[in-house]
């Protein structure tokens, strides 16, 4: 039986909270350009201010220090450290990094990097990004590059956030950055997302082979909307959430993600392979909803996936069903079919867009309510086996959210844009407090 203490933390990205966007020598990243496309963002915003974490990072770690956390995730941005995506280095931009990484550990907090969460230096996505043949030997210059400088004090690396998220939003629907529509682009960002991965982990251990490498990946459950779509069910999983991880854990892909591939002339070869299938020394998943399968008789469009939408469901405010059963499942699965690996829940959060009230505090609890049900579902994978090392909340604070701008609100702490960015713990932040102090007095996994 697994008795390992699960480490409490939140999470972040760069892009979503620094804002910083030109300062010290930082390059554009292709969401700075996306957020100047008319119509892509829904309310017209960007993050050039962010929550201005660049310039406040130490009140936001003091903020952290008083809610107990364990462990930071955040990642750096690649733009930051080398502006053109490769060549010269920025030395103020590691500045940031390291001083932050230093207060986070002077604080007791551990950091938990990770190296590339979509902010793509828009210099590489101007000869292609990540349909670029060479674009997974730059990501490993530039993980070279950070992990030399920061490898004394992190121990922890993460080297893509949501390959599934950045290749499908991003280049086959278009509704992320860089905004293509493409199947054959699309088809070839997955094939580099899962060789820069492989190069990525490959650097990291040539600086230092005890430091622990690990992906973080969206993973979605997918069901069938009704029994007959089962195989439709079975072939999106593929391609949504097993194509990223099979590749490098069991050194295959799935049968009808090759097929996927193929049709557009992109396939995987046993060289790729023997890149993407390097050791991982932990998985990280981000959970978020379940998602419906179905076939659409189009030919072009074969199979659909949908959010739930049925009598009592509860909805987030983004539209995502709370369904806490489905991140026990994802557990399960990892537990049974990849080797029961060490995991942590990299992300996990809901979006309610409540506001202060006559008090001034913000009482969100649905938040609340949405954290304990999932928590308990990792308290539950955890007793049935699953090697479960932390769990991060989504997020740490309000934020900018895509392709949503300020719109939606995942945080624990409320970021008033209107009055400097003040921040502000809702009570879901003052319960998840709790949740860690009195974690510490639980007894083990039985």
């Amino acid at each position: 039986m697994n008795t390992k203490r699960i480490l409490w933390g939140s999470a972040t990205s760069s892009f979503q909270i620094e804002g910083g966007s030109t300062a010290d020598g930082k390059g554009p990243s292709i969401w700075d350009t996306f957020c100047r496309t008319p119509g892509k963002i829904s309310d017209q915003s960007n993050g050039d201010f962010a929550c201005d974490h660049y310039h406040r990072f130490r009140e936001d770690i003091a903020l952290m220090k008083d809610l107990g956390l364990e462990t930071y995730r955040f990642s750096i941005a690649w733009p930051r450290i080398v502006p053109l995506g490769s060549g010269a280095i920025n030395s103020k931009g590691f500045d940031f990094y390291e001083q932050l990484v230093d207060e986070l550990l002077a604080q007791g907090i551990e950091p938990y990097p990770t190296l590339y969460h979509w902010d793509l230096p828009q210099a590489l996505q101007d000869i292609g990004g990540w349909t670029h043949p060479d674009i997974s030997l730059r990501f490993a210059e530039y993980t070279s590059a950070v992990v030399a400088r920061l490898a004394d004090r992190v121990k922890k690396w993460t080297t893509l956030n949501e390959p599934h998220v950045f290749t499908w939003l991003g280049h086959g629907i278009g509704i992320h950055a860089p905004g293509i529509t493409d199947k054959r682009q699309f088809s070839l960002s997955i094939r580099n997302a899962l060789l820069a991965h492989g190069r990525g982990a490959q650097a990291i251990r040539a600086i230092d082979p005890s430091l622990q490498v690990g992906i973080a990946n969206c993973w979605p459950v997918i069901q069938p909307l009704e029994p007959q779509f089962e195989a439709a069910a079975h072939k999106l999983d593929q391609i949504t959430n097993r194509i990223f991880i099979d590749p490098i854990i069991h050194g295959t892909v799935p049968e009808f993600a090759r097929e996927f591939l193929a049709s557009v002339d992109v396939h995987i070869s046993p060289e790729d392979l023997r890149i993407m299938h390097q050791p991982l020394d932990f998985v990280g998943i981000n959970y978020y909803m379940r998602m419906l399968a179905s076939e659409t008789g189009n030919p072009a469009k074969p199979f659909n996936l949908a959010h739930p939408r049925y009598d009592g469901a509860q909805i987030t405010d983004v539209g995502w069903e709370v369904y806490p059963d489905g991140l026990e499942t994802v557990l399960k699965i990892f537990r049974e079919e990849y080797g029961n690996l060490p995991l942590y829940i990299t992300e996990n959060g809901a979006a309610y867009n409540d506001i202060p009230g006559a008090d001034g505090a913000i009482h969100d609890a649905r938040r609340v309510d949405y954290y304990r049900r999932h928590i308990e579902a990792v308290l539950k994978a955890q007793r049935a086996g699953s090697d479960i090392c932390g769990y991060f909340a989504w997020s740490l604070m309000d934020n900018f959210e895509w392709s949503h701008g300020y719109a939606q609100r995942f945080g624990l702490v409320y970021v008033d844009y209107e009055n400097n960015c003040q921040r502000i713990p809702k009570d879901s932040a003052l319960w998840y407090k709790n949740w860690i102090r009195d974690s510490h007095s639980m007894p083990s996994p039985q």
